[in-house]
């Protein structure tokens, strides 16, 4: 089949420790498939530590945010012929082991785009009380822009065949949640088949999140700011494979 390279995309900042537990289980997948990890402007030694396990690295010398370097990795595997390609966050949250489920509808050619989605079903994942409202939120309002039943709107699991990449490497947002909340209304506007599958979120196998309560108001703003520029922003066409 032609362009049927499959590519992981690991966004990285700071996460040389996450890193070393997240290589060894992604050696595992048993789909054939490349790494690239794109070092988001570190400070530590997240490019030593993927380099000494032969990893492929692109390093962006400022940090940009997971949108610049999901833009990059974008970018990178259509330039190497990659057909497909899947965003794994390195914190770790995100089990190797769901790779298969999450890209299966995509290798198939029934969806563009496939979300791995916490609260569908699967897993016993928690955010807070007034986040997981938020995200609740976002999921409601998302749901009814795209027209497609969508429980985690705010995940950055989600696997992505030709046409996807495409829209992506050119129009992908670098802002606060545009990796995310934007992405996908960028994506519906372009025309791709967005859907998502239940998997099972862990908890970040190192390092720390802050989960202050007044970040939830800043989270609710931000992302519906995001939603606005989408809404506003010129679609971008998606070019068939």
């Amino acid at each position: 089949m032609p362009n049927s390279r499959f590519l992981i995309i690991v966004p990285a900042w700071n996460e040389e420790a996450a890193l070393s537990m997240l290589f060894p289980e992604l050696a595992e997948v048993s789909i054939p498939h490349d790494v690239v990890v794109v070092d988001d402007g570190s400070t530590d030694r997240t490019s030593e530590v993927a380099k000494a396990h032969g990893v492929t690295v692109l390093t962006l010398p400022v940090n940009l945010g997971v949108g610049g370097a999901m833009r990059a990795g974008y970018r990178w595997a259509l330039r190497n012929g990659y057909g497909f390609s899947i965003q794994v966050d390195a914190d770790g949250q995100h089990r190797p082991c769901d790779i298969a489920p999450v890209v299966e509808k995509v290798f198939a050619g029934e969806l563009d785009l496939c979300i791995g989605a916490r609260f569908a079903g699967v897993g016993e994942y928690r955010a807070g009380g007034l986040r997981r409202g938020v995200m609740a939120l976002l999921a409601w309002l998302i749901s009814g822009i795209t027209g497609t039943r969508l429980t985690d709107t705010t995940s950055g699991f989600k696997a992505a065949n030709l046409r996807a990449m495409r829209v992506f490497a050119q129009d992908f947002p670098m802002e606060y949640l545009g990796d995310t909340v934007e992405a996908l209304i960028i994506g519906h506007k372009a025309g791709l088949r967005i859907g998502q599958v239940p998997v099972e979120m862990r908890e970040r196998q190192a390092g720390s999140a802050s989960h202050a309560p007044w970040r939830s108001a800043v989270f609710l703003v931000r992302a519906l700011l995001a939603v606005f520029v989408a809404l506003t922003r010129q679609a971008t066409k998606a070019e068939g494979e």
